[in-house]
């Protein structure tokens, strides 16, 4: 995990308009305006097939489908990124409180949020993912 203070440079970058162009108004929300999608209504919430989770904005590596798990939060949650430099951590003291915000390090999209509350998984951490933000790639292939 790449753990930046502030929001820096990407590898990746598009304009506003590139993005709005590249992502639906759902998407674009919550990519690029750190909006959240309303609870237990993603459509990754349910999959448990084997395979890779990207971000949706520019297809970076992000999850392997074997660190998903049920934490009954209503949005997907991972213990782990596929690998330290995946992801950005940014301190979020938005709605009143402090948070994790998790970021593509690729593209500096928004994700969702990092807690330290997964009980019971190798790392203890529950990355809470919206859908939105990510693509599933099964390990056949398919999408």
């Amino acid at each position: 995990m790449s753990e930046n203070s502030t929001a820096g440079d990407y590898e990746f970058q598009l304009s506003d308009a590139e993005w709005r162009d590249r992502l639906n108004p759902d998407e674009y929300a919550i990519l690029r305006q750190a909006a959240t999608e309303r609870a237990g209504t993603g459509k990754l919430l349910g999959e448990w097939g084997d395979g890779v989770y990207s971000c949706r904005a520019c297809g970076n590596e992000l999850f392997q489908s074997g660190t998903k798990f049920e934490s009954h939060c209503g949005w997907p949650s991972f213990y782990e990124s596929i690998n330290p430099d995946a992801v950005e951590l940014l301190e979020d003291a938005s709605l009143g409180m402090v948070r994790t915000e998790v970021r593509c390090a690729r593209c500096g999209s928004h994700l969702g949020h990092v807690f330290p509350d997964g009980f019971g998984t190798p790392t203890g951490d529950r990355y809470c993912m919206n859908s939105l933000s990510l693509s599933f790639n099964k390990a056949d292939g398919s999408a």
